[in-house]
This record gives C-alpha cells, sequence and structure tokens, in this order.
C-alpha cells in the first residue's frame, strides 16, 4: 500500500498582543484566499509554549506551524526573545518567523535579521494593504519556497 504523499497543509502561527491586529490577519488571509490553518498566541511565551507544547498546550493535538508572524512588542516575553529562543532551538530553528510589526526603526530591523529572523515586515495602515501582504506571504511561503517537513520527527 502506497502512503498517500499529498501534504498536510502548512499552518501558520501569529504572536501578537493587539487582539484588533490578530483579527485583522486573520480576516485578511480569508480576503487573500489562504486556507491554511491559522492559529493566534497573545506574547513570546505563549507562543514558546505552543511550540514546545507546554503549559497549557501540553496535552493539545496541535500541528507544528511551518510560519511564524512575530510582533516585536509585547508584554511577558516580547518578539525579540521569543525569536532568540527560536532560533537557538534544533527542533524550531527551521521554522521561517517573519516579524510583522509596527516599528519602523532600523534597529528593530537590524537587530530581528541578527537573531534570525527570515523576513521584517512593517504593519501596514490600510487593510487592503494587509491583505496585499497575506498574499506575498502566501505566493512566496507556500507556493515559490521549500519549507522542511512540519511533521515531528522527519
Amino acid at each position: 500500500m502506497q502512503r498517500d504523499e499529498t501534504p498536510d497543509p502548512i499552518a501558520i502561527i501569529m504572536a501578537d498582543d493587539d487582539a484588533d491586529d490578530r483579527m485583522l490577519a486573520r480576516d485578511a488571509m480569508k480576503e487573500s484566499r489562504l486556507l491554511n490553518p491559522f492559529f493566534v498566541v497573545e506574547d513570546g511565551q505563549e507562543l514558546m509554549d505552543f511550540l514546545k507544547r507546554s503549559g497549557r498546550y501540553a496535552k493539545q493535538d496541535l500541528p507544528r506551524p511551518g510560519l511564524i508572524l512575530l510582533d516585536l512588542n509585547m508584554p511577558r516575553m516580547d518578539g525579540r526573545q521569543a525569536l532568540q529562543l527560536i532560533k537557538r532551538d534544533p527542533e524550531l530553528r527551521s521554522i521561517p518567523v517573519v516579524v510583522l510589526t509596527t516599528s519602523k526603526t532600523e534597529e528593530d530591523m537590524l537587530r530581528s535579521y541578527d537573531l534570525g529572523a527570515n523576513t521584517f515586515i512593517t504593519k501596514p495602515v490600510t487593510f487592503d494593504r494587509l491583505v496585499e501582504i497575506m498574499r506575498a506571504l502566501g505566493l512566496y511561503w507556500f507556493d515559490i519556497a521549500q519549507l522542511p517537513s512540519t511533521r515531528v520527527g522527519q
């Protein structure tokens, strides 16, 4: 018997403390016809719990995300700290991280890339522009780029 080679859709997780930004991102994904499973967390600590299957995520059967959308300025653990932990972890460092933040500072951009971010995007002002960004992210990360398997242990 041959194993089904159809890949599972790649899950996206967004870490952002702003509920409106999370809702707008979800709506922009729908508008841009990105049908990937989409999860949201409110800060870097919750993101790490999700990725490491600890805390409230310890017994949940959730997919390993294939793409992380990361805000920089969050309570408890900010995006910089989470990015540093992700990129130092051999089990997580291959997951692409897109920093999606309100910051426009050169310092934040350089630090994000130094810590291993794959892309740095300043959050757009309009919803239409956010839809364009989500469409472009989907096209690049899911149609053009080749991503490692999101199955644990592969």
